[in-house]
């Protein structure tokens, strides 16, 4: 019987993270020393208004995701840039901004600071409001 308690607790602390975790995915946060970025990190020139980075490795399906996400929204927003930064070839650049894994999409404003931060597969509406962070 105490095995089955054991089992049933172990079970239900599972479930509970495993819920907070998915609410938490996809989800932009505001990051207290996020810091800038310039288009010789990123690769790529700053949008004029904005610039959505995504960090994404070769094997990560929620990248392709991603990249279309971003790539359309940043379409249909004047001076906005989508920019796919491979993080397997920007070691450094993944260990400074404390990246933990991919995809992670950082919104930047007009200057290369990072307004906003999310990990996992974000939701169309939260890339918009996340831009609205960054364009004044």
């Amino acid at each position: 019987m105490t095995g089955f308690l054991i089992l049933l607790a172990a079970l239900a602390a599972t479930v509970v993270l495993a819920w907070a975790m998915s609410k938490k995915n996809g989800s932009f946060a505001t990051r207290d020393s996020a810091g800038f970025l310039s288009s010789s990190d990123i690769g790529a020139d700053l949008g004029d208004r904005a610039t959505l980075v995504q960090f994404s490795s070769a094997f990560c399906a929620p990248c392709r995701a991603t990249r279309v996400l971003l790539t359309d929204v940043a379409s249909k927003v004047e001076g906005v840039v989508a920019v796919d930064v491979d993080a397997e070839s920007q070691l450094d650049l993944v260990r400074r901004l404390n990246i933990m894994r991919t995809p992670t999409v950082l919104v930047l404003d007009s200057n290369g600071a990072v307004v906003q931060r999310a990990s996992g597969l974000p939701r169309r509406e939260s890339v918009i409001a996340a831009l609205g962070e960054a364009i004044p």
